[in-house]
C-alpha cells in the first residue's frame, strides 16, 4: 500500500501499553502505530484506568484493543495482553501479570532491534515489570504520556491512576521520556477535522469517529464543569508515535526525575537521576501522518 520501505536498521520494536476504554483517543494512537511501517509491533496491553467509572476497566480496555483490530481487519496479527486490574500497592505487593511479562521478554531477548515500551495511562506494567525483573533497565526506552506541569507537578489523570508505579520508574534505571499534561495538550483536533480526515475511511475510520463524539456527547451531559470544551479534543496519545519516528531534537529538557507525592506535587532533592521531559511537540506532523496512513490504507475510492 505505501510506496516506500523503511530500511530494516531503522525499524523499531514497540510495545504498546493502554488505557484504550477510559477515552476517546487512545484508539487514535493505536491505529497510527499499528499503521506505521517503520514499528515492529509486538503486543498491545490493555491497562486499567482505575475504578472510578467501572470496576473493570482493565477488562474493557482489552475488549477495545480487540475490536481495534478487528475493525482494522488485523485479527490475529498482533497479540492483544491482559494486564494488572489496579495499580501498584507497594515495591512487594503488584501484579506480575502477561503484559507484564511480554516486557520483560522483549526486553530480555536476543532481538537487536531497538525497543520502544510505550504507556498511554498508567505506568502499571513497567513498575511491575521492572520489580520482578530490574535487568530491563537499559534493554528498554519507555515513552510516558502522563505527569503534571513542570516544575510544580499536579493533578493529571494518567498519574492520579498508579502515583506509586510512576515513582517507582522514576527512580529507576530505565531510559523514560515523559510527555507531560502541558504537551500532550498541544495535540488538538475538532470534531470537524476528525469528520473530514478520518470518518470517510473504512470500519475504522468510521469507529473513531463516531466513538469520540458519543463519548464527547455523554460526557458533556454529564459535567457542568468546562470540559469537554464542546467541539474539539487533544489527541494526547499521538505523541508517542511521532517521537519513535523523530526524537524532537530541541523539545525536550534533560531533567532530576521528581519524587511525587499523593497530590501529584513533583518534589526533587538533587539526587535524582535524569529523565527526557518534552515541552512541545510536533503536533502539525503527528496528525498529518496519521491523517494519511488512514487514507492510504482505507481510502475504498482508490
Amino acid at each position: 500500500m505505501y510506496l516506500y520501505d523503511v530500511p530494516e536498521n531503522k525499524k523499531v520494536r514497540v510495545i504498546i501499553d493502554t488505557d484504550a476504554k477510559n477515552e476517546a483517543d487512545d484508539q487514535f494512537a493505536i491505529v497510527q502505530a499499528l499503521l506505521t511501517p517503520q514499528f515492529i509491533i509486538k503486543g498491545i496491553i490493555g491497562t486499567h484506568f482505575g475504578t472510578r467509572r467501572t470496576k473493570r476497566s482493565m477488562e474493557e480496555s482489552y475488549e477495545e484493543c480487540v475490536k481495534v483490530l478487528e475493525l482494522m481487519d488485523l485479527s490475529g496479527k498482533v497479540e492483544v495482553l491482559r494486564s494488572s486490574v489496579s495499580a501498584v500497592k507497594s515495591e512487594t505487593d503488584y501484579e506480575f501479570t502477561e503484559g507484564a511479562a511480554r516486557i520483560v521478554a522483549e526486553a530480555l531477548s536476543e532481538d537487536s532491534t531497538p525497543l520502544f515500551v510505550v504507556f498511554l495511562g498508567p505506568i502499571t506494567n513497567l513498575a511491575c515489570a521492572y520489580l520482578r525483573h530490574p535487568e530491563i533497565a537499559g534493554k528498554l526506552k519507555a515513552i510516558w504520556i502522563g505527569g503534571g506541569v513542570y516544575p510544580e507537578g499536579g493533578e493529571e489523570f494518567n498519574l492520579s491512576n498508579d502515583i506509586v508505579a510512576a515513582n517507582i520508574i522514576m527512580k529507576s534505571d530505565i531510559e523514560l521520556w515523559q510527555v507531560p499534561k502541558n504537551v500532550y495538550r498541544m495535540m488538538r483536533v475538532s470534531l470537524a477535522e476528525l469528520q473530514d480526515r478520518v470518518y470517510p475511511y473504512g470500519k475504522i475510520g468510521k469507529y473513531l469517529f463516531e466513538q469520540m463524539v458519543e463519548f464527547n456527547t455523554r460526557i458533556a451531559s454529564l459535567h457542568s464543569g468546562p470540559w469537554p470544551l464542546g467541539e474539539m479534543w487533544h489527541l494526547g496519545d499521538n505523541p508517542v508515535n511521532g517521537l519513535m519516528m523523530d526524537e524532537h531534537e530541541g523539545c525536550y529538557t534533560m531533567r532530576e526525575a521528581p519524587f511525587i507525592d499523593e497530590k501529584m506535587r513533583y518534589h526533587f532533592d538533587g539526587k535524582g537521576r535524569q529523565i527526557r521531559v518534552y515541552h512541545d511537540i510536533d503536533h502539525r506532523f503527528i496528525l498529518e501522518d496519521m491523517f494519511a496512513k488512514i487514507k492510504i490504507n482505507y481510502n475504498e475510492n482508490e
